[in-house]
């Protein structure tokens, strides 16, 4: 069975972030969805994104929630198929109410990529990789 992934995430305003995440292609599991969570599904069976509320955030920790804003402990990084993949992608977040390339673009040829905050300030990258492109034998750091 392959692995799943739920990134578990506190979110100032459940409605808010959930139409965040609808346009930018993620669908909600209404089983696992109720007034203090959202199931936000970004790769189905694979990559779930949890929209909690601080208060039920809460339930699971009693460390305090980092303004992600102005903090950073983690960038979720998704692949696409394309480099036009990974614009569109920042486009939609952009339109939904997302803040674009929080972090710097990278181009080195062979990989592109590009991120995204959300309403909350969590940051998404979005990348494409050719691995075809790279010399055999060479590290990625080498050829960037």
């Amino acid at each position: 069975m392959s692995k799943m992934i739920f990134v578990n995430l506190p979110v100032t305003d459940l409605e808010k972030s959930k139409a965040f995440y609808e346009a930018v292609g993620a669908t909600n599991n209404p089983a696992f969805t109720d007034e203090t969570a959202a199931c936000m599904v970004i790769s189905e069976g694979t990559i779930h994104a949890m929209l909690l509320t601080h208060a039920k955030w809460a339930d699971f920790t009693s460390k305090a929630i980092p303004d992600a804003r102005t903090t950073a402990q983690v960038m979720l990084c998704l692949s696409a198929d394309s480099r036009d993949e990974v614009d569109a992608q920042v486009k939609k977040a952009t339109a939904a109410g997302g803040k674009a390339d929080p972090t710097p673009t990278q181009d080195f040829g062979f990989m592109y990529g590009r991120s995204y905050e959300d309403p909350d300030g969590h940051i998404w990258e979005v990348m494409w990789m050719d691995p075809a492109a790279i010399p055999a034998g060479e590290p990625a750091e080498a050829i960037a």
